[in-house]
């Protein structure tokens, strides 16, 4: 099994700020219909979670820094949540991807990285 993450990718805040109570049920719902549909097409999913909002971010600058706290409007789209999983067949992960595509997210999938990927 090769093992991927899903990373969901938009407006982090949109399900905090914007949405009313109706809508992030039934967006949790389809959230839901994903991990269902992965599970029984043969996926496993081995981690993942939901992120709370910008406002609790924390950034340490690429070569250290002081740590700066969140939101980062300069950003447009941020990671809001992901999943790990197991597959055998990335063309079949891809498809149920757009469950959670349809949603309005980006959906990035990513193969992670194995100690025998790594040049020795």
């Amino acid at each position: 099994m090769t093992e991927y993450v899903v990373l969901i990718v938009g407006d982090a805040d949109r399900w905090w700020t914007t949405m009313d109570a109706e809508q992030r049920t039934a967006g949790y719902a389809e959230y839901t219909r994903f991990g269902e549909e992965l599970t029984r097409r043969g996926h496993r999913i081995t981690g993942g979670a939901e992120l709370h909002g910008s406002a609790e971010t924390k950034r340490i600058p690429g070569g250290g820094g002081a740590v700066t706290d969140g939101p980062f409007a300069e950003t447009a789209e941020q990671v809001g949540g992901f999943y790990q999983v197991e597959s055998e067949d990335l063309d079949d992960l891809l498809e149920c991807c757009q469950i959670i595509a349809a949603l309005g997210d980006s959906v990035e999938v990513r193969r992670t990285v194995q100690p025998e990927d790594r040049p020795a």
